[in-house]
């Protein structure tokens, strides 16, 4: 399939008088003061030329940090060109794909830049894959080059077989800190977990691609805005995994869009330090962190492993900073640690959370402890991801995903496609620049996710009150049907875990004779005592009879996405025991 796109210039118009705006739009009245409706399509940058303004412009700033190695916007530049140099010297041409298999590394920014400053188009694979799945994303993509942390070189290693793969790249958590890196290699190696040993021909170290990339002069910057910057696999919550064609026009818009939302609540007079602690090659954190924090001169405090709550209360215990991006899941694992209290929050102004819905216990003790609420936005992977979002100046969290951001249009429809009124449920669609241009070598997949007027279908069920403020009432799919009447697993999710004695949970219809669908809840119990009688008497205080569980099933975990998402669709189809 050809490189070239043709999709994610859509977007709302500034065209009509103030009536038709407030009948089409009427978020627009509820948006903070100085924002504007529109940001310029016509000066979008290709994401090459954003990143290389940010180098200029903030060259002597920290850019990235990790285990306390920081790199300054110069220095990523230059290793970013370093890269790029290599793998144009290895006969790779714009719109080829390159597959990045890492956490959040020191190395990942300068190693996501170079890709993109050669016009190839970035892979984003998740470390934790197996190897039938990465063999499925590099066969699918057709990759050339694979780079991949050490950690998961045998995984790499298994996938390869029957993949356009041609090289190799081997990124140690230490590279790019000098010294300090061959400690920090020591460490990762033989104090924490050794690296599975693995043997892939031809395969090359990133401080050799370094080197030899600097002997050489990388091309003149040769993307352009609909060039697909990015093959973001999505699915992991609906089946089948396929790739959304990202333009360097959707993101670069979506940076811009979420740059005009939040960048003015963020202090001028120093510049902002964000924890990355949500994977980067996640679609969520590669907008809202590597790219919208590049831009806005940010310096990104990198976490290798999210799930180490420990480590992470450590390190924010050790780094004053004015940004965090969450998951609901996140946001509770660090509620619930001891010491997360004893953080200096002094500084915190912004705490952006997505991926999906934000509990009202989580957010409320977030509030309590942190003194800043929980400023919950919405977005998917085929939107680069930004659709939704709450005013940044908001006094606590309300249980909405916001207003549409600049240029996003968004419509309410009933299963027959006709928009419905404010105050009723319907899909949720989308039309605006960030949109995708289609599903890699999907054009059906693409068909119906698409309306005829060039709406985005999302699968969610969603209200607009008359102000244009945005709920999602759950996923389409997720709906459980009881007799008749419709349950929405987010809501029963969230009264039950308002209960003391729960920690997580997680609610799904069973197939049931008598009723069509029962109500089952999957609880990981914070105190031990809690039991199904307890859960059903809360439950009833807070629900109509037909949305208390039927069952209650305790268990150590809950499935999850690499972000934390809880898999409903995997706790249907292989439940675990209790």
């Amino acid at each position: 399939m050809a490189n070239r796109a043709t999709g994610g210039r859509g977007g709302a118009k500034s065209t009509g008088d103030a009536a038709d705006l407030a009948a089409t739009r009427p978020w627009l009245a509820a948006y903070p003061a100085g924002t504007a409706a529109e940001i310029d399509l016509a000066a979008l940058p290709t994401l090459p030329a954003l990143i290389d303004a940010a180098v200029a412009r903030f060259a002597a700033r920290p850019a990235t940090e990790s285990f306390g190695k920081r790199l300054t916007y110069a220095e990523v530049g230059a290793a970013a060109r370093a890269v790029q140099a290599w793998l144009e010297g290895q006969g790779l041409r714009p719109g080829d794909r390159v597959a990045l298999m890492m956490p959040n590394v020191l190395a990942y920014l300068p190693v996501l830049f170079g890709v993109l400053r050669g016009g190839f188009t970035v892979v984003n694979v998740n470390p934790l894959y197996t190897p039938r799945e990465l063999g499925v994303a590099l066969a699918d993509s057709g990759a050339r080059v694979l780079v991949v942390l050490e950690n998961f070189g045998h995984t790499a290693q298994a996938a390869l077989p029957g993949t356009a793969v041609e090289t190799v790249v081997v990124v140690s958590p230490g590279d790019l800190m000098g010294a300090k890196g061959l400690l920090v290699n020591f460490v990762s190696r033989r104090v924490k977990k050794a690296v599975p040993a693995f043997a892939i021909p031809g395969s090359v170290r990133l401080g050799r691609v370094l080197g030899a990339g600097r002997r050489r002069a990388p091309s003149a910057i040769a993307a352009r805005p609909d060039d697909v910057a990015f093959l973001q696999y999505t699915g992991g919550t609906t089946g089948v995994a396929k790739a959304a064609m990202l333009t360097h026009c959707c993101v670069a818009a979506n940076v811009m869009q979420c740059g005009a939302w939040l960048g003015p609540f963020l202090s001028d007079d120093r510049p902002p330090v964000i924890i990355t602690a949500l994977p980067l090659y996640h679609i969520f954190a590669l907008t809202a962190s590597a790219l919208l924090m590049a831009h806005l001169g940010a310096l990104q405090v990198m976490i290798a492993n999210p799930r180490d709550i420990p480590a992470l209360v450590k390190t924010m215990q050790g780094r004053p900073f004015s940004a965090i991006i969450l998951v609901n899941t996140l946001a509770n694992a660090l509620l619930n640690h001891p010491d997360f209290k004893t953080i200096d929050f002094s500084k915190l102004e912004l705490a952006v959370a997505g991926g999906m819905a934000v509990q009202a216990a989580v957010a409320e003790r977030w509030k309590a402890v942190t003194g800043r609420p929980i400023v919950e936005g919405y977005g998917l992977s085929e939107t680069s991801p930004v659709v939704c979002c709450n005013r940044p100046d908001i006094a606590a969290w309300n249980g909405a995903i916001g207003y549409p951001v600049p240029s996003t249009e968004i419509s309410i429809r009933d299963a027959d496609g006709r928009p419905v009124g404010a105050g009723e449920q319907g899909e949720l669609c989308v039309r605006g620049p960030q949109v995708m241009a289609g599903y890699w070598r999907r054009p059906d997949e693409t068909a119906r996710t698409m309306t005829a007027d060039g709406f985005l279908r999302t699968g969610d069920i969603a209200v607009m009150a008359p102000d244009g403020l945005v709920r999602i009432v759950d996923r389409l799919k997720d709906m459980i049907l009881v007799s008749g009447f419709n349950v929405y697993p987010n809501e029963v999710e969230d009264v039950l875990a308002a209960h003391p004695g729960v920690l997580e949970v997680a609610v799904i219809g069973r197939p049931d004779p008598r009723c069509g669908e029962a109500v089952v809840a999957y609880v990981v119990r914070r105190d031990a005592s809690t039991d199904a009688e307890a859960l059903t008497a809360h439950a009833r205080a807070g629900l109509t009879p037909y949305k208390i569980p039927r069952e209650f099933i305790f268990v150590e975990a809950l499935p999850k996405t690499n972000v934390g998402k809880i898999l409903r669709r995997a706790l249907r189809e292989a439940p675990p025991v209790g």
